[in-house]
């Protein structure tokens, strides 16, 4: 069955158009639906599954890219827990804490994000250059969390219980450099309260 194309002056053949211009039947079997149909049975289920092949080959290629762009952007936004902060001891009565120390603007900017779990005597002591009056929030943080405000003789001056993923703010109820997380309810189980006195070697340091 001959092609006829405008302008021709005589008609081309599928075996013809097929040998001698091979890329130009790909071409038009993908762009050009209409021209497929002109084609011998032979050619035109070639051209059908030239052109399944680009299109299956084209959307494989974009929902690849798509995915690792979102893989991408999902690691830059959710960087990890930190867990190889340096430590200290404190103590509160008769308990003892084994606590991390955010001292760096990046540190305390992080705080417990992203954490799933953490041990019972376990939190983070954020420590601050300047005692002024701090404000927390619970953004990207999983686990719920209790704040101890604390001034620098290691005395609590208030308590605030934070709900995950919240960005309420909690503040101190005067200015501080210290601020101690732990697990939700740790300081209401052992009765701890505002005005109780934490002990550490971070409390006898006096700002630089």
């Amino acid at each position: 069955m001959p092609v006829f194309c405008t302008g021709c002056e005589r008609p081309l053949h599928g075996a013809t158009l097929a040998r001698g211009y091979p890329w130009g039947l790909l071409i038009y079997c993908l762009f050009t639906p209409t021209m497929t149909a002109l084609f011998l049975t032979p050619y035109r289920s070639f051209c059908y599954m030239a052109r399944d092949f680009f299109r299956l080959s084209v959307a494989l290629w974009i929902g690849c890219s798509l995915l690792l762009g979102g893989s991408l952007a999902y690691a830059q936004s959710n960087p990890g827990p930190q867990l190889g902060l340096a430590r200290t001891q404190l103590t509160v009565g008769m308990h003892r804490l084994d606590v991390q120390l955010a001292q760096t603007p990046e540190q305390r900017q992080t705080g417990l994000m992203w954490r799933k779990d953490m041990p019972v005597h376990e939190g983070m002591l954020f420590v601050f250059e300047q005692a002024t009056t701090q404000c927390f929030w619970m953004r990207n943080t999983l686990i719920p969390l209790t704040a101890a405000f604390v001034e620098d003789d290691g005395t609590i001056v208030n308590l605030a219980d934070m709900q995950p993923q919240s960005d309420d703010s909690h503040c101190s109820s005067k200015p501080v450099r210290f601020v101690l997380e732990m697990n939700q309810g740790w300081f209401a189980k052992r009765q701890i309260k505002p005005g109780a006195k934490l002990g550490g070697a971070v409390f006898s340091k006096r700002p630089s």
